[in-house]
């Protein structure tokens, strides 16, 4: 399979600059070319704008831009695309000009040269006719700002290869991207519902269903978003919500473009967004938009479905992070039940003489949060809930036992790799589980819940094949709990690993505070739960935690099992960190807050900056943290004190004020 390493963007605008920007801030060298320097020059000056701004928001240093802004190479001769082994188009959206763009390039580039079009209105497999071997062409659809918008679409055309679609997911990936798949459709996936979502605000405009203020604070409560319909075409630019939606138009009369909406553009002005979000609604007037809206968006979600266009799980991922709407379409359905989306789509229907989409139906709304893939005798299990940092709830953790029990009882599987798609590996439980179940007084589901968890952590430790946790991003507190369940333990450069759960209240539960002291000592493990210190890979190598630093490439090698994975590897410590681990062995929690410890290799310095950081934590749960770890008692034992630590104010306190500074009072 070829592996990317250099690729060429072409179209220097807004949105070529932020890809080529995207791909330079993750080591990709980047050939960004348009017809003319001057181009070329704005759009690196613009990336070089941006990137300063990251300075100034401490993202990333001075030595960082310049080594990213290194890795991209202007260029108005298209002659030195040759090199590139991926090129993406991103000029304006005219077929004819992009189609002679890739006869041109067809001529130039080797033919195993990847190229691929940002288009977001024509037919991929269309546009491969324009080059002499359409198995190497693909769409990659990108959304505003690419260089900050982890969505990108991939688009196979009819005749694009397999390999060039696996290649191209695993640069995305590379790249920093969370990457869904949609068939080659016109709209793809996201704007596919996005758009008409705009065109029927502007319907419901015109027909005084509600006016902008009202539909835009309805819209901002029912899809959990920072700006509605009106705002959102305001800061992208009218025009385009028009431009868009007639290509959608072919699909049926309830995609007809809103004669509103096209008085709006020929007007050349932005919507009046006066009195938005402070606005006082009636229950009628909300329940007649969100009827109008939801109707809309789900007739379209579930013609999708039906048409296999994408699955539930990526069509629910683009909305969640492509554009940022807190409740996916998916997640919509579920909270209304098939009865209500069945009477809202059927009106919506009605409303337009339309057939009612089969993809309504609840048996279509099954969501994959847990993926098993096995190449040889390697089984891949891969938590694939990026669009909330693959936390661990009830339904996550059934899927994990279900795959990994699969995977168990696959005899030609030898080692079983666990990892994570996105940022993280996994970044802790879901605390929104947590908080539901505190204040309905409902703690016991929390046990339970619990207790599951801990039986299929333990599955996974007591497996007689070789396990082996990938770390490719954040395992925060539960995430790292499933991590210690694992024979060997790898992690990329950027990972960071902590044990947050004191700072909000609580302390872990799912063998935290017992298998970390077995890996490294009580002394390590107190010092990580008790403090919360976040940990880069390298640290974690040096203290055991963890037994390789990888590189991001080596993630697919293994899975492929085209490399073998590494053993465990015993790690000894040094003095500074045998100082603090014994130093923590020796004292508890209290002792160290209160000033009353022993100590001989460290200086009072550094132990004043450890005991104000856990001056800060929550009292009950450090002390039934030291006790844990203290008593080494087994996974089980942390089941003995959840009910009383999730029934103190201290824990309600810390779950509700995520990110906030919060003062505990040991209650």
């Amino acid at each position: 399979m070829k592996k990317i390493k250099t690729v060429g963007v072409v179209g220097a605008g807004t949105m070529g600059a932020a890809i080529a920007q995207k791909f330079a801030q993750e080591g990709f060298t980047v050939y960004l070319n348009d017809r003319e320097q001057q181009y070329i020059d704005k759009g690196i000056n613009g990336i070089r704008s941006i990137l300063e701004e990251g300075v100034e928001r401490k993202l990333f240093t001075q030595e960082k831009v310049e080594g990213i802004l290194k890795n991209i190479k202007g260029t108005v001769n298209q002659k030195e695309l040759a090199v590139c082994d991926l090129i993406v188009e991103a000029i304006f959206e005219d077929f004819t000009v992009k189609c002679n763009l890739f006869k041109a390039l067809d001529t130039i580039v080797p033919k195993d040269t990847i190229l691929a079009t940002n288009t977001s209105s024509f037919s991929v497999s269309e546009m491969a006719t324009s080059v002499s071997n359409p198995e190497r062409f693909i769409g990659l659809h990108y959304f505003y700002h690419a260089a900050k918008n982890r969505l990108v679409e991939i688009i196979p055309g009819e005749k694009t290869s397999e390999e060039t679609t696996r290649a191209v997911y695993e640069f995305s990936v590379l790249s920093g991207k969370d990457p869904i798949f949609t068939a080659d459709a016109y709209g793809f996936a996201v704007n596919r519902f996005f758009v008409p979502w705009l065109n029927e605000s502007c319907k419901m405009l015109d027909e005084g269903v509600g006016t902008i203020a009202e539909i835009d604070t309805i819209c901002m409560k029912t899809f959990g978003i920072g700006m509605g319909p009106f705002a959102l075409m305001n800061a992208t630019g009218v025009p385009i919500a028009l431009h868009a939606q007639k290509t959608l138009e072919h699909f049926g009369n309830s995609y007809s473009v809103s004669k509103k909406l096209e008085n709006q553009v020929a007007s050349k002005q932005n919507w009046d967004l006066t009195g938005t979000g402070e606005v006082t609604i009636s229950p009628e007037k909300e329940k007649a938009v969100n009827d109008r809206i939801l109707g809309c968006t789900l007739f379209v979600c579930s013609q999708l479905l039906a048409e296999k266009v994408c699955t539930a799980v990526d069509l629910n991922r683009g909305a969640k992070i492509g554009l940022r709407w807190r409740f996916g379409p998916i997640d919509l359905m579920n909270k209304y039940g098939e009865s209500e989306v069945r009477r809202m789509v059927g009106e919506y229907a009605k409303l337009y003489n339309e057939q009612q989409p089969s993809g309504m139906e609840s048996k279509n709304w099954k969501m994959e949060y847990v993926t098993l893939q096995v190449n040889k005798d390697v089984a891949t299990i891969t938590m694939s809930r990026p669009e909330d940092m693959n936390a661990l709830n009830e339904e996550v953790m059934g899927q994990l036992d279900a795959k990994f029990s699969q995977a168990d009882d696959m005899n030609q599987v030898n080692t079983i790799i666990l990892t994570g798609s996105g940022k993280a590996f996994v970044a802790g439980a879901d605390i929104k589980f947590f908080v539901k179940n505190m204040k309905a007084s409902s703690i016991n589901n929390i046990v339970t819940f619990t207790k599951y968890g801990q039986e299929v952590l333990e599955k996974i430790d007591k497996s007689s094949k070789k396990v082996v946790g990938i770390l490719n991003g954040m395992a925060l507190g539960g995430g790292m709990e499933l991590a210690l369940c694992c024979d060997v333990l790898l992690a990329v450069p950027k990972t960071k690993i902590a044990f947050p759960e004191t700072g909000i209240g609580i302390y872990p539960g799912l063998g935290g505070t017992q298998r970390t002291a077995l890996r490294i000592g009580k002394g390590l493990a107190k010092y990580l739960v008790l403090t919360g210190q976040m940990l880069d890979a390298k640290t974690a190598k040096e203290i055991g935690l963890i037994d390789e630093v990888i590189q991001p490439q080596d993630i697919f090698d293994y899975i492929s099992a085209s490399k073998s994975t590494p053993d465990k590897n015993i790690q000894q410590l040094n003095a500074n960190w045998k100082a603090i681990s014994d130093f923590y062995s020796k004292n508890n929690y209290k002792s160290i807050i209160d000033g009353n410890y022993q100590s001989e290799a460290i200086e009072k310095e550094f132990i004043d900056k450890m005991a104000k950081t856990m001056s800060f934590k929550a009292p009950i749960a450090m002390k039934f943290a030291d006790e844990l770890i203290e008593a080494a008692k087994g996974p089980a034992s942390e089941l003995e004190k959840l009910v009383d630590i999730f029934s103190t104010k201290d824990a309600m306190l810390g779950l509700t004020s995520i990110g906030k500074k919060v003062e505990y009072k040991g209650e």
